[in-house]
């Protein structure tokens, strides 16, 4: 039985047999579930529904591929992604693991093995701030819509770059703690050496595009030395 609280699912696959087996297993698990047939699809879901908690995705679509989806998603979130799918390349399987997914199911596959599976992916997420509601409304002045990249400041839109996105969204994670400069260089640009120059520069793009008429004090606060903190 699926309760209000439940944690949910987006199953990404253009088989819809395939999602409706999937859909049905996990709801009678107690998870909430989305299925699109396509990546434009999914990325609708998203910006109309938030983030969810895991997404399910297979690699070959019809005219954007799994891969796309998970570069884009990845690129301002850290949403967990498993991928499903009957791509067996062993080069495609650690390319998948090392850059994107949390897990990797071969089709044919065993509803019940990939039940296990969700469970223990879901398991090891520690916080699931990511999946946000599709907009966040900090105070009179500021309204964010992570998954859409883009803020609302005194009602004017403004769009977020993707490290912009993602940089905030870790922020909001943690609001009104000090995040870590050598967390979010991790977090960023995982995969890169950058240093805290190019950290700041973004930080400096990002407050320019934060401000409105109504706030008190900056909304990203530096704390000499050890990180930044989101106020709000």
């Amino acid at each position: 039985m699926v309760t209000p609280h439940a944690e949910s699912i987006l199953v990404i696959d253009d088989d819809p047999h395939i999602c409706e087996m999937v859909t049905i297993k996990l709801e009678q698990a107690g998870y909430k579930v989305f299925s699109a047939g396509s990546v434009e699809h999914a990325m609708d879901l998203i910006r109309k529904f938030g983030l969810p908690h895991l997404a399910i995705v297979d690699i070959h679509m019809p005219e954007r591929s799994g891969l796309d989806f998970c570069e884009e998603i990845l690129a301002y979130s850290d949403l967990p992604i498993m991928m499903l799918t009957a791509d067996d390349d062993l080069s495609t399987i650690i390319e998948s693991i090392e850059r994107y997914a949390e897990d990797y199911i071969v089709k044919p596959f065993n509803l019940n093995e990939l039940l296990v599976r969700v469970r223990r992916v879901l398991r090891r997420v520690v916080d699931t701030d990511y999946a946000m509601a599709p907009q966040q409304r900090i105070d009179s002045g500021l309204t964010v819509n992570i998954a859409a990249q883009t803020i609302y400041v005194d009602d004017a839109e403004k769009k977020l770059t993707p490290t912009e996105s993602k940089l905030l969204h870790i922020l909001l994670q943690h609001r009104n703690t000090v995040v870590r400069t050598d967390y979010l260089l991790k977090r960023i640009w995982p995969n890169e050496e950058i240093f805290e120059d190019t950290l700041r520069v973004h930080i400096h793009r990002l407050r320019q595009k934060l401000n409105t008429s109504e706030q008190k004090h900056p909304y990203i606060v530096t704390e000499r030395g050890v990180g930044y903190r989101f106020i709000g």
